[in-house]
């Protein structure tokens, strides 16, 4: 979840915007390398495909309904010199899952990295009031259901090779919870609880872990109508680093946590708020 300021909007008092990124020297740890990215279409998701194709890897694009996004990604990957695909999955059907990873292994041989990152935040819910059963049942079968699918299917695979690394998307409110929309935060426990599972299932040959990113700023939450200058204040006064994350600072930690460099860390959750949720030891 998160807030950002609308373009153009000034900022609130106290705020610091972020210190301009210096253009990233990517070192191509993923240099022949087979990567999937669910949800890859657009957004957070797509960032991360990129990210990993500028390292030199080949990406799977799985999409649900943005097929045409998907094939923009792909493009935009293809004009790196990457193989890449598209794959077309509702990962809330096992079925589904299963015919979409056997799609990759017939094409691309196998997969290096997975970084599940499709999720249902209950985007259209303002308030733990407006809880209904029908959208507990969404958010928990993607989020759950669907990560655990993709875990399960390409996992064993990778198992069977003995190599990979698996990055699960969580959430901050495996910290702080959430009030506005309950299933949210127990999703992502459960995200949480896959991804220690799974580390211990599939070691020592697959690493699994999962980044926590906090408050992003994204077009998506920009527009949503509970998003006030008041609200985001009360973000930025409690974030110790003094403003909203943005989606770019963030993909660097996947992508640490999909490489070599993590190479001694399993089963572990790193959250990635700007201070904001600051748990103890």
């Amino acid at each position: 979840m998160s807030w950002g300021r609308l373009a153009g909007e000034p900022a609130v008092e106290g705020e610091i915007e972020p210190k301009p990124r210096p253009e990233l020297t990517y070192c191509k740890r993923f240099e022949g390398k087979n990567a999937m990215v669910t949800g890859a279409g657009r957004g957070f998701g797509k960032l991360i495909a990129l990210a990993l194709a500028r390292e030199g890897a080949n990406v799977v694009v799985h999409y649900n309904r943005s097929k045409e996004a998907a094939e923009q990604t792909a493009e935009e990957i293809r004009k790196m010199g990457r193989k890449v695909i598209t794959v077309k999955a509702d990962i809330t059907k096992w079925d589904e899952v299963k015919a979409a990873v056997e799609k990759v292994w017939n094409e691309f041989g196998h997969l290096d990295i997975l970084i599940n990152n499709a999720g249902d935040v209950a985007w259209g819910q303002m308030s733990w009031r407006e809880i209904t059963e029908e959208k507990i049942d969404e958010v928990l079968a993607v989020d759950i259901k669907g990560t655990l699918f993709m875990i399960h299917e390409v996992g064993k695979r990778m198992l069977d090779r003995k190599q990979g690394v698996i990055v699960n998307i969580c959430s901050n409110v495996i910290v702080t919870g959430s009030p506005r929309a309950p299933q949210y935060a127990a999703s992502k426990y459960g995200v949480l609880g896959l991804t220690k599972s799974y580390a211990l299932a599939f070691a020592p040959w697959v690493r699994v872990n999962a980044a926590a990113p906090g408050y992003m700023d994204t077009e998506a939450l920009r527009s949503r109508p509970d998003w006030t200058s008041e609200r985001r204040k009360w973000v930025v006064d409690h974030t110790p680093l003094k403003h909203i994350g943005k989606p770019e600072e963030i993909v660097p930690v996947v992508l640490f946590l999909a490489s070599d460099d993590s190479a001694f860390m399993t089963g572990n959750v790193v959250i990635c708020d700007g201070g904001f949720s600051m748990p103890g030891a």
